[in-house]
């Protein structure tokens, strides 16, 4: 069944900061699309109602609404959700009921966004450095913002793909050179285990910043002096995250023998602009010892597009749909 024979979709990608709502009208056909700011609500229940209420949603007049796919930046694992960078918790069972919905489909967002890695258009992508992607092969998948995600996805015959769970922002941190040893000790003290989202996320930025100078800024406010070149440590710091994102992205595509491409997504790196695409990044992708010739033929690509997490959660909710 198309979309218009379902009715009406509700999409949704929630992330620890903001949760961005849309209604799919038609397959790509994306109406009233909609950010909102987590903290501004106590529940994601009552965000999702905030939104459906809204004069956007009702100017659209497109009747009930009985199926929805949320993403988000969490492990989905059994009905009950509880998000690691927000402090919204719900049942989907019981979100189902409250919303009165005929399907709840709630997957980790970075699964989400590997299943739109297939249908990305060439204009919603940049390349960053050299490679050439194998068609038919894995894809790997990075991406920084309030947390780091991780995810690919896998060939399963017939064009069908196969997407990964994933929590590889977790695996530890290990450094490359003096100024990522002196973040890790920085850490170390504070919190045992570092997990590469612990210097790869928003908040990540912050603690490269502070742990290499001592100054204490917001992430926005470090990207924006660094850009304007006002701050030769705020620089510092966007050039090391930038070169830290490099090794675990490389990581990724070692692990998944991702020679599918390796995509970037996140919030974080499309704001950078130049001082990424400059960067050390694909140097660091490709510093894999004796493996560097193979990671150097691995393409990298940066996400572009505006919502393309709707793209795959979309994609996976026509899948269950069509087997009800």
């Amino acid at each position: 069944m198309s979309t218009i024979d379902r009715g009406p979709r509700l999409l949704a990608d929630v992330g620890g900061t903001n949760a961005r709502f849309t209604i799919e009208t038609s397959e790509r056909g994306y109406a009233a699309v909609a950010v909102l700011a987590c903290d501004q609500y106590p529940s994601l229940g009552s965000a999702i109602a905030a939104y459906l209420g809204s004069a956007e949603v009702r100017a659209l007049d497109v009747g009930p609404v009985r199926h929805a796919a949320i993403a988000i930046a969490n492990p989905v694992d059994g009905d009950q959700v509880s998000m690691t960078n927000h402090h919204w918790s719900f049942s989907t069972s019981a979100l189902r009921t409250e919303l009165d919905m005929s399907t709840l489909l709630v997957v980790n967002d970075f699964t989400a966004l590997a299943m739109a890695l297939p249908h990305l258009l060439p204009s919603q992508r940049t390349r960053i450095g050299g490679g050439v992607e194998l068609a038919g092969r894995t894809i790997g998948l990075i991406g920084p913002g309030t947390g780091l995600g991780v995810s690919g996805i896998v060939p399963a015959g017939g064009g069908r793909w196969i997407a990964l769970d994933s929590e590889g922002g977790h695996v530890t941190f290990a450094p490359a050179n003096a100024d990522e040893a002196k973040i890790l000790a920085f850490l170390w003290d504070k919190l045992g285990h570092v997990s590469a989202e612990r210097l790869l996320s928003g908040s990540g930025l912050e603690t490269i910043l502070l742990a290499l100078s001592g100054r204490s800024l917001g992430a926005a406010e470090i990207t924006e002096r660094a850009q304007a070149g006002s701050c030769a440590e705020c620089a510092r710091a966007v050039a090391c995250f930038c070169a830290v994102l490099g090794t675990i992205a490389g990581n990724v595509a070692l692990t998944l023998g991702a020679t599918g491409g390796v995509y970037i997504g996140g919030g974080i790196v499309p704001r950078l602009g130049g001082l990424f695409t400059g960067s050390a990044f694909r140097a660091r992708f490709e510093d894999k010892g004796r493996l560097s010739p193979y990671m150097a033929r691995i393409p990298t690509y940066l996400i572009t597009a505006a919502y393309p997490a709707f793209v795959g959660i979309s994609a996976m909710l026509s899948e269950q749909t069509a087997h009800q």
